[in-house]
C-alpha cells in the first residue's frame, strides 16, 4: 500500500495518479507532494505509526517508505463537521496551553484539522476562549501522576498546601484527575491524612514535589467519582466531610447572576420583586467554594443560612474592613 495516501489527505490527487506504479517515496518527496516541510513528513509519519498503529517501514533499498502491512486511515470515517467539532475543543483547551494534556490533544486535532483542509479557517477563531492565568505543570510529574492512575500505584510525595504551607509527606492511592480553570488536581485516598487515619483529599499537580512510585497497588472502590462527594454543589475543586444547606440572598444586579447557572443540584430560586431581591436555597459539601462565591458579588448578596456560615461571612467581612 502506497504511503503518501494517509501523508497530508489533502494532497490526496496528487498521491492517487501514482497509485498505479510501484512508489516508496522518502520524506524529501512526500514534502514536495504535499506542499509541506520535511520535518512535517516526518512527524506525521511518526504519528501513523504512534497514534494509528501504522507498520510503516523503510526500504533501504528503494530508498523510500512503505507499508508493510495494508492499512486504512481512520480519519476517511471522521466527518467534515466531526473535525470542526475537533478543532472548537482544541480551542475551549487553550486554558490550559504548555502543559502536558494540551500538548497531546493539540496534536491530535491538529493532525486530524490539517488533513481535512480546516487547520487554518477562519471559522475557528470565532469560538475561543478570554484569557485566563496559566499554571505550569512538570512533565514529569504529570506523566508520573497519569502513570500511577492508570495502574491503581499507590504514589509518595512532597507537598504544600495551599493554607498549611509547610511541606508535607503523602501516600497517596490516587482515584481521578480533576481539570478547573486551567489548574490540575488528583482526586485519592491520602494515607498520611487526618493525623494518619487516612482520608480522601485533592492535591494540586503544580505543588507535588519529590514523587516516588511505590511498587504498592490497590482497589479503585466502585464509587470513586469526585462529584459524589460535593454534596450535589457544582462549584469546583474542593469539598468538606458534611453536606450544608444553604440560603443565600443576591440583590440588584446579581440577582440575574445567580440565575445565569445551575449551582447545585437542588437548587431553588425565589424572587422577591418587591425587595428587589432573589433567594436560592441548596446543598453542598463546598462552604470555601460558596462562601468565595458570595463574597465575589460584594455588597450584592448575603446569606441567610446556615448560621455557622453567616457568622463565617460576617468575620470575613469584618477582616476585609480593617484592612481598609
Amino acid at each position: 500500500m502506497r504511503i503518501d495516501n494517509h501523508l497530508n489527505p489533502k494532497g490526496t490527487t496528487k498521491n492517487q495518479a501514482k497509485k498505479k506504479t510501484s512508489f516508496f517515496p522518502n520524506t524529501k518527496q512526500l514534502a514536495f507532494d504535499n506542499e509541506v516541510s520535511v520535518p512535517t513528513i516526518s512527524r506525521d509519519i511518526e504519528f501513523l505509526r504512534d497514534r494509528f498503529g501504522a507498520q510503516i517501514e523503510y526500504d533501504s533499498i528503494k530508498r523510500g517508505y512503505y507499508y508493510a502491512k495494508d492499512f486504512d486511515m481512520p480519519l476517511n470515517l471522521i466527518s467534515s463537521k466531526d473535525v470542526l467539532f475537533l478543532s472548537i475543543v482544541k480551542q475551549l483547551m487553550t486554558q490550559y496551553e504548555g502543559s502536558p494534556i494540551y500538548n497531546e490533544i493539540s496534536s491530535i486535532v491538529d493532525f486530524l484539522t490539517d488533513s481535512q483542509g480546516f487547520g487554518k479557517s477562519d471559522f475557528l477563531r470565532r469560538v475561543a476562549t478570554p484569557p485566563l492565568p496559566k499554571v505550569i505543570v512538570n512533565d514529569d510529574v504529570w506523566n508520573i501522576v497519569i502513570n500511577c492512575l492508570r495502574d491503581n500505584i499507590i504514589l509518595k510525595f512532597d507537598y504544600n498546601g495551599r493554607w498549611n504551607t509547610a511541606t508535607t509527606h503523602r501516600t497517596l492511592r490516587p482515584y481521578q484527575i480533576l481539570l478547573q480553570d486551567g489548574l490540575y488536581f488528583v482526586f485519592g485516598f491520602d494515607e498520611n491524612a487526618d493525623n494518619g487515619k487516612g482520608g480522601e483529599s485533592l492535591f494540586n499537580l503544580s505543588r507535588m514535589k519529590h514523587l516516588e512510585v511505590t511498587n504498592q497497588t490497590f482497589e479503585l472502590p466502585e464509587n470513586f467519582d469526585f462529584s459524589s462527594r460535593c454534596g450535589g454543589g457544582r462549584f469546583g475543586a474542593f469539598k468538606d466531610n458534611k453536606t450544608v444547606h444553604y440560603e443565600i440572598d443576591f440583590y440588584d444586579d446579581a440577582r440575574q447572576f445567580v440565575k445565569d447557572c445551575v449551582w447545585a443540584d437542588d437548587q431553588q430560586l425565589i424572587d422577591y420583586d418587591e425587595e428587589s431581591t432573589t433567594t436560592i436555597k441548596f446543598s453542598s459539601s463546598q462552604s470555601l467554594k460558596v462562601l468565595e462565591w458570595v463574597l465575589s458579588q460584594g455588597a450584592n448578596a448575603s446569606p441567610v443560612a446556615p448560621a455557622e456560615f453567616v457568622e463565617r461571612w460576617k468575620n470575613t467581612i469584618r477582616a476585609l474592613a480593617k484592612v481598609l
